[in-house]
């Protein structure tokens, strides 16, 4: 029997349903999946206080019910207008349901510890996962679903640490490293927006899953994603569609299935592969969207010079209600900084190195590990400055700031041969990456 939506008044709903629309635009409620099941008398009355209608898939519930008689209201958006030739879709702000507010609980240096060997089984998790799909066979998930648990368990305890890793990391395969980098993108901005660990679980595996497509296109086209002619780009736009029907039958849930499918979509319908608007954007989808762009714009390719972080974030923040919903933009760089983890920098006083990590407060201010003095001489024992806390009594002349970001591969700027911790200890980054 085959699943239909039928309309009905939200009076008439009962528990077991499965709501699968509503009378308006699902980032005007605080549902952050787009579908889900009534399972308590707190859902119930959430969607009556939100709704007067909702589409209801028929085959999902406990009995056939009467549609209403309301016509159906429109999609509606605030105001659309042109800015430089690109569509501005102006919606209201997200309202999440029941947000969390994660706090940091561990150190970074405890994380870094805990987390060593997450990033190595999630990609050969990902190889195998792959490996069977593309044999066309139904995939064992189980591994997936434990590694991103792992990582949700890790970017909720303390963001940077993973950051850090997959930032410093080196991968055996391009579309291993873009899906792992994308998910700890995703899931920390998820965190950010206060995200409950169910939904940063399928945030996860769904980006992990969303490049699954790419297995089917030929490597060259991958490597030169950014340079493709129209015929290229036509076919390299068929990957989403060749993933979610690869993973047809694997028994994903909808949420995932929605971050597979639509994290190429762009909030002015400028995306693919439906086009659709940011009104029609499952949440999910909208935040692996971000990730996956911004992954897309500083990961290392063969002939090709990335994007710094920061001029990243910077391009994300002009695109705000253009390719992505402004409070989505403005969380992801709450979450990952004005200069993200890994962002190499030459401060004010001429000394060079990373950024570790950010403070909430004093983006502009990150803590940094220093790797090269004033004279751009390699130190033996690297130093982490946090330059907010350094800052803090210091008048304006005696600030140490951030002058400018580095290309990624400045001479003698490599990060793995360092102790993260600026201390002298037993163990580095490097030996961390390499055990």
């Amino acid at each position: 029997m085959g699943v239909r939506q039928k309309k009905i008044a939200v009076h008439d709903l009962e528990i077991g349903m499965f709501v699968s629309d509503l009378d308006r635009p699902w980032h005007q409620t605080p549902f952050p999946i787009q579908g889900f099941y009534l399972r308590t008398e707190n859902d119930l009355k959430a969607v009556v206080s939100h709704c007067k209608w909702v589409m209801i898939d028929v085959a999902e519930t406990r009995e056939d019910l009467s549609v209403g008689s309301e016509s159906v209201r429109p999609f509606a958006r605030r105001s659309a207008a042109r800015s430089g030739g690109r569509e501005i879709v102006q919606l209201p702000p997200l309202s999440i349901r029941e947000p969390v507010k994660y706090k940091s609980e561990t150190p970074l240096r405890k994380e870094l510890k805990t987390s060593r060997k997450l990033l190595t089984d999630a990609e050969l998790a990902l190889s195998r996962m792959f490996e069977t799909v593309q044999a066309e066979q139904v995939p064992d998930l189980r591994p997936a679903a434990e590694v991103t648990r792992r990582m949700v368990e890790s970017v909720t305890r303390q963001p940077n640490a993973l950051l850090w890793l997959s930032r410093t990391r080196q991968y055996d395969d391009f579309i291993y490293r873009h899906a792992l980098n994308t998910g700890v993108w995703a899931l920390v901005c998820g965190r950010q927006l206060g995200l409950n660990e169910g939904l940063l679980n399928h945030l996860g595996i769904g980006c992990l899953l969303s490049q699954v497509g790419k297995m089917t296109l030929p490597k060259a086209m991958l490597v030169r994603e950014h340079q493709l002619s129209a015929d290229e780009y036509a076919t390299y736009r068929t990957y989403v569609e060749r993933g979610s029907e690869m993973l047809e039958g694997s028994g994903l849930s909808r949420a995932v299935m929605s971050v597979v499918v639509g994290h190429r979509e762009r909030h002015n319908g400028s995306g693919f592969p439906k086009g659709i608007r940011g009104d029609r954007i499952p949440l999910l989808a909208k935040v692996a969207g971000i990730a996956e762009f911004f992954e897309s714009l500083i990961a290392p390719r063969d002939g090709q010079e990335p994007m710094t972080p920061a001029k990243a974030v910077s391009l994300l923040y002009d695109m705000r209600n253009i390719e992505f919903q402004e409070d989505l933009v403005e969380a992801f760089i709450q979450a990952v900084g004005v200069y993200p983890t890994g962002t190499l920098v030459e401060l004010s006083d001429g000394q060079r190195g990373v950024v570790v990590s950010h403070s909430p407060g004093r983006r502009l201010w990150p803590s940094v590990m220093v790797m090269q003095d004033s004279d751009r001489r390699p130190l033996k024992s690297a130093k982490v400055i946090d330059l907010a806390r350094y800052n803090e009594s210091k008048v304006a002349a005696e600030l140490l700031t951030v002058r400018e970001c580095l290309p990624h591969g400045t001479d003698g700027l490599d990060p793995a041969r360092y102790d993260v911790t600026g201390a002298e200890s037993r163990w580095s980054i490097g030996k961390l990456i390499n055990r």
